[in-house]
Parts: structure tokens; C-alpha cells; sequence
């Protein structure tokens, strides 16, 4: 048994990792901005908040720690939050990491991620890989394509979106590839991994590959919502999610984010490393997929509730 340190453990893929580790015996910590969210281990699991104003503190919470598993990161800029904090605020949790002596960090990037990207989630999540490779920190770095699980955005608002409207409309051609991988392979993975020594990056990809355009006509189909699906410009696309978004007091989707699924960033020619088929588990979940709208900004507004009932 040892100490293992999770970000975000109330939240999403953390939720996944923590239980893991919690199954295999270890004791387990989560750092988190959500201190009075739902506890959804009880008391298994003892919470710290993400202090990244105090260093000295930041990197108490870590000492006797094993192994970090950094899943910290915002989806996208905002009058709240911003990317740019983000890769200011993991670099402090991986100096305060080292100064911890913690033995190796596994960090959860994204898949393609470059420095050289215009956009600044891949660019961000560049800049992070190269200031954990310089850290000197034992490190498995996972890059993931898109997740899907009960508490994912983009799958469960596709499945929405269709429940709702008569028509769906794709960006261009919809024919740029995504690879979606069930969060709790990704949570094995950064568990199985976390054991090694080696400096790694491993690719967390699912078992199955779609055009965009095929991955909503098949979630259409599995929901029993067929519905026709209509080539949109992507700047006229881009004005109708944004006042969708408005609608619902969110932000549906950004132009960064229909760039990278454009230029086929959420696919990567590698073999897959998750086996849990999307399509499997879709039509386990049909029933209850896209019931209710998944809104990032109420989670980040509303920090007592758990994600279920937000």
C-alpha cells in the first residue's frame, strides 16, 4: 500500500483513476479546486485544495506521495479561466512535485499535442510534456484522443442534440476521423504505468475509428434518433452552437476546438490501447445518453454539486 495523489478526483477522468486505485489497495489523495463538491468515495479518499499560490503548501500536500496523476486542465479560455493559467499553474505542480521527492508523475496530455500548433490547447499541452520531460521527473505521459464516459461532454451532447433537433449539422464534410477511448481504459492505463520507471508517452486510443459524420449516425442510430445530417460551413456552424451555447448558459463549442476536430487532431494512426468499443457502450447507455444537456461552465461554476446532478 502506498500513497497515491490524484487531481481532481471529484471530477471526471480523476473519478476513474482514483477508484482504481482504491480497488488495488493504495491510499489515495486528491488535490481539487472542488473541495465541497461531493465526496463520492466517502471518507476513502482525503481531499487538498490546489493551492498553486503557495508553493511551499502545494508541495506539503504531496510529500510521501508515490506517484502525482495530473489530470488539471481547462477545456478552454474564458473570462474565468484561461489556458495560459493552466500551463502556469501545472508547471508549479510539477516543481512542487519535485520538491516533494514524489517518484513519478503521470500526466495526462492530449493526442498531437505541438508547439508549433496555432491552437492553444494543443500548444498548451505541448508546452506542458517538455516542462515535465525537464523537471527530471520519472514520467508517463498519456495522450489521449476524446474521451466518452457517463460524465462526457462532446458524446453525451451529440446524443442530445439529436434527441432534440430534426436535422444535425457537421462542419464541412464531416469526414476528419476521431477515435473516442472509454475513460476507465484511460484510468487503467495511467494505473499500469504508474508501476514503471521508464520515461514514456503512450497513446490512449479506442478501438474503434469514425468520420465524424459516422460517429453521429451512429449515435443516432443506437438512441433510436436517425436523423438527416447536413454539411455546414464551419464560421455559420460556429454561430449556431454559439447560440445554442447561449441558450443553455454555456459554451457548446469553441472555433479552436472545430479546428482541431477539423484537421483530424482527435485521431491518431497508432494501434489502440483501450478496448472498450464507443458502440458497446452506447448501446448499453442508450437509454440514458443525452437525456440531460452536459454543460462545462456549470460544473466550473457550481463546485458543491457532483457532475450527475449538474
Amino acid at each position: 500500500m502506498s500513497k497515491h495523489v490524484v487531481t481532481g478526483a471529484f471530477g471526471y477522468s480523476g473519478k476513474y483513476i482514483a477508484t482504481r486505485l482504491l480497488d488495488a489497495g493504495h491510499e489515495v489523495h486528491t488535490l481539487t479546486n472542488s473541495l465541497n463538491r461531493e465526496n463520492p468515495f466517502g471518507g476513502k479518499v482525503r481531499a487538498s485544495p490546489l493551492c498553486f499560490d503557495k508553493p511551499e503548501r502545494l508541495a506539503d500536500s504531496l510529500r510521501g506521495a508515490d506517484v502525482l496523476y495530473n489530470t488539471y486542465w481547462v477545456r478552454f479560455t474564458h473570462k474565468d479561466f484561461k489556458h495560459a493559467a493552466a500551463v502556469d499553474n501545472t508547471i508549479k505542480l510539477f516543481d512542487a512535485a519535485k520538491k516533494a521527492d514524489v517518484r513519478r508523475v503521470v500526466h495526462v496530455s492530449i493526442a498531437n499535442p505541438s508547439e508549433r500548433s496555432e491552437l492553444d490547447y494543443f500548444r498548451g499541452k505541448a508546452r506542458l510534456e517538455r516542462a515535465l520531460v525537464e523537471s527530471g521527473l520519472s514520467h508517463c505521459i498519456l495522450r489521449p484522443t476524446v474521451l466518452f464516459g457517463k460524465e462526457d461532454i462532446l458524446i453525451n451532447n451529440i446524443a442530445w442534440t439529436l434527441r432534440r433537433l430534426p436535422v444535425f449539422g457537421v462542419f464541412g464534410n464531416g469526414k476528419y476521423r476521431i477515435q473516442p477511448v472509454y475513460v476507465d481504459d484511460l484510468a487503467a492505463l495511467a494505473v499500469e504505468h504508474a508501476a514503471g520507471n521508464e520515461n514514456e508517452i503512450v497513446n490512449a486510443v479506442g478501438p474503434e475509428t469514425f468520420t465524424f459524420r459516422e460517429l453521429v449516425k451512429t449515435i443516432g442510430s443506437i438512441i433510436g434518433r436517425r436523423r438527416p445530417i447536413v454539411p455546414v460551413p464551419p464560421r455559420i456552424g460556429y454561430y449556431a452552437t454559439w447560440m445554442l451555447g447561449k441558450v443553455m448558459g454555456d459554451v457548446f463549442i469553441t472555433r479552436e476546438e472545430i479546428a482541431g476536430l477539423m484537421q483530424g487532431l482527435l485521431c491518431c494512426d497508432s494501434e489502440p490501447t483501450g478496448w472498450t468499443k464507443l458502440t458497446d457502450w452506447c448501446r448499453e447507455h442508450a437509454e440514458e445518453l443525452g437525456r440531460r444537456y452536459a454543460s462545462e461552465l456549470a460544473r466550473r461554476r457550481n463546485r458543491d454539486k457532483s457532475y450527475k446532478d449538474l
